[in-house]
């Protein structure tokens, strides 16, 4: 059995939806999950849902980082936080991983904290999922993978490697997609495109045969799912993440507008209803859950801070298949057998 650690006091939703979600996984799986955070209000929302206690514990404290504090300042002031609770019961083996919906500057500062660095990986990474015209691996999904997002600013083309090499082991494993196609993110296609840093990473990648490296990509490649990983800078990451985010809101927001403004309108929208209904299925980001932490020689799932119930129980199982895939054995080896000479 899988024992997964679920800091049950980050999110907008929590604790609420975490608990939630991690009652429908205790009734549908065997994965036994930890949820860290306070013991009488998870126990309070326990009374009214229908769980599985032998699959589900509660492990106590009071404190909590909100989404909206700054995190070193946070984490100095209440070393019980229920993040670094929950890190530390996967540092000390008595979970395989841990999951939050939590705010991420204090998710990144806990593992840094806690867990230490896998051998030959200088920085960690955080990725992101995002979706795509196309859909890849055996379970057909719609979702290619950046990193990084926001964890690393500045980087070192040995850095582009390691998120290469760290994506595409994530990417094998949890998409069932034996060779991910993975590019860096440049101004350009052409070998000769990029900073120095990334010119180097190219030269390196190019040489390196485990890895499906196609080159360089632009932005606009990005929605078309012409690489399944894709890595570049965590400024760069963060930029283009929130990017995706506003205009998959901005047209929903266009949609609405539309569809109260004038009658015709209303009638096109009610025609593209199919077509609309299925482009909501393939950009559904709950129904990924979550996405990785990569670097570091436990793993960490990180949920959207908007998590639902829905999310919240996918975000467990996408852990829970990254321990059973032996995702960090993976990295471990493949960093190992990468040359950087």
């Amino acid at each position: 059995m899988t024992t997964i650690a679920f800091d049950a006091m980050g999110g907008d939703y929590a604790p609420d939806d975490v608990v939630r979600g991690a009652a429908w996984i205790s009734l549908d799986t065997d994965i036994n999950v930890i949820l860290v955070g306070d013991e009488k209000k998870i126990t309070d929302i326990l009374k009214d849902v229908k769980h599985n206690p032998e699959n589900l514990s509660v492990h106590n404290t009071t404190q909590f980082v909100g989404m909206d504090e700054h995190p070193k300042e946070a984490l100095e002031k209440k070393p019980q936080a229920s993040i670094l609770v929950a890190a530390q019961l996967v540092r000390d083996g008595k979970a395989e991983a841990m999951v939050s919906a939590g705010n991420t500057g204090a998710c990144i500062l806990t593992c840094a904290k806690t867990f230490s660095k896998i051998p030959g990986i200088q920085k960690a990474a955080l990725a992101s999922v995002y979706p795509t015209e196309i859909r890849r691996g055996e379970k057909n999904d719609p979702f290619s993978l950046i990193l990084d997002v926001g964890a690393t600013i500045n980087v070192t083309a040995k850095d582009l490697v390691s998120f290469a090499i760290m994506g595409s082991s994530y990417a094998s494993r949890i998409s069932k997609n034996p060779k991910p196609r993975v590019a860096i993110l440049s101004n350009g296609t052409e070998e000769i495109k990029g900073s120095p840093e990334m010119l180097e990473a190219y030269k390196l990648l190019k040489q390196y045969p485990k890895i499906n490296f196609i080159g360089n990509i632009e932005g606009i490649d990005i929605p078309k799912g012409t690489a399944d990983v894709v890595v570049c800078s965590g400024f760069t990451g963060n930029i283009v993440l929130k990017m995706l985010e506003g205009v998959s809101e901005t047209v929903v927001g266009l949609a609405k507008f539309a569809y109260k403004k004038r009658f015709a309108w209303k009638i096109g929208l009610f025609m593209l209803k199919g077509a609309i209904s299925q482009l909501k299925t393939i950009t559904d980001w709950e129904q990924y859950g979550g996405a990785p932490l990569l670097g570091f020689d436990n793993l960490f799932i990180k949920a959207h801070g908007r998590s639902k119930a829905k999310a919240t129980s996918n975000a467990i199982k996408v852990a829970a298949k990254a321990v059973r895939g032996g995702l960090i054995q993976e990295i471990s080896s493949s960093i190992k057998d990468f040359s950087f000479d």
